[in-house]
């Protein structure tokens, strides 16, 4: 009995009461401090500017200008506005712009049915793990890394009329670059070259992301090889599908380096790009009309751009 009271104490005791940081310190605590804010100021501002002034305020100019006849000379004050005229006399009496945009559509059609086929088979060779594939991978991808414009000057080798190889092979004197008959397959070649590998690493980088499980299940439906590729590989990789959708669109519509260097975009190789820079900083000197026509650039690039966004937004909600 004498255990009593003590134990009846100690259920009395009240339990410290637990401590608590009230809300002002936990909002001290979680204030960033003087430096990490000018740090992340900079970080979003510096980008932000950049893009304005190089990206997007060149091209609300371009849009601008292409209502006018501003020649680049006078002042900004004597500009005088002409609405669609620039765009009536580019698709009416400008000659070369048929031939651009046939050249262009065509550019477009060498990649997207000849090399963007070409480098997706060579991406599924190289899933394999063949012997030798990572020199083989190196071998493909080197192109890339190179400019058009050094491009144009490799080919030079092999088209050459005098001391090409290709002429040697065939015992010929075609100039390969000189001829409007064949220079632009000549330059397409050399273009394809070069977007194969770009191709190649895009779907090699999808491949190496399906799941393995969907071909082992498709394997064990009896699904050939073939069947399993394109009946649930190539689905499933949709997203690396619309970017190379929209990489060669791109590609086409911005071809120029290779075509200015073999005869600056004249001579049957017309090239919407090459038009641009004949008018705004050619002799002609033509601002606005030269930038309508990269208006029209501007307008079928973002058509692609805008699809693009929209699919990889989509599948974000899903």
């Amino acid at each position: 009995m004498s255990d009593l009271p003590l134990i009846q104490a100690d259920r009395a005791v009240t339990p410290p009461a637990p401590t608590t940081v009230t809300r002002g310190r936990g909002r001290r605590l979680r204030l960033l401090s003087r430096t990490d804010r000018v740090v992340i100021t900079l970080m979003v501002l510096v980008p932000l500017l950049l893009v304005l002034g190089l990206v997007w305020l060149p091209a609300l100019a371009t849009v601008a200008l292409s209502g006018t006849d501003w020649d680049g000379i006078g002042p900004l004050g004597e500009i005088d506005w002409v609405g669609a005229r620039n765009y009536h006399d580019v698709v009416s009496i400008y000659p070369p712009f048929v031939p651009a945009v046939q050249n262009n559509l065509l550019w477009l059609a060498a990649l997207f049915v000849v090399a963007t086929p070409f480098g997706m088979f060579l991406a599924v060779l190289l899933d394999k793990e063949l012997r030798g594939s990572r020199f083989y991978q190196t071998a493909l991808y080197l192109p890339v890394v190179l400019s058009l414009a050094l491009i144009g000057f490799v080919w030079q080798l092999i088209y050459s009329r005098d001391q090409g190889l290709l002429n040697a092979v065939l015992g010929s004197q075609t100039d390969w670059y000189g001829d409007p008959h064949v220079n632009i397959w000549a330059v397409l070649v050399a273009a394809g070259w070069r977007h194969v590998g770009y191709i190649m690493l895009l779907y090699l980088a999808g491949l190496k992301g399906v799941d393995p499980s969907l071909r082992e299940a498709a394997a064990v439906d009896g699904s050939s090889e073939t069947s399993t590729f394109f009946r649930v590989v190539f689905p499933v990789m949709r997203p690396i599908n619309i970017i190379v959708l929209v990489v060669t669109v791109i590609e086409s519509l911005r071809a120029f380096d290779l075509v200015w260097v073999v005869n600056k975009g004249r001579n049957g190789l017309e090239l919407l790009s090459a038009l641009v820079t004949q008018n705004v900083v050619g002799e002609a000197s033509r601002i606005g009309f030269g930038s309508a026509l990269a208006t029209i650039m501007l307008a079928v690039s973002l058509l692609f751009i805008t699809l693009y966004l929209f699919t990889v937004m989509r599948e974000d909600k899903q």
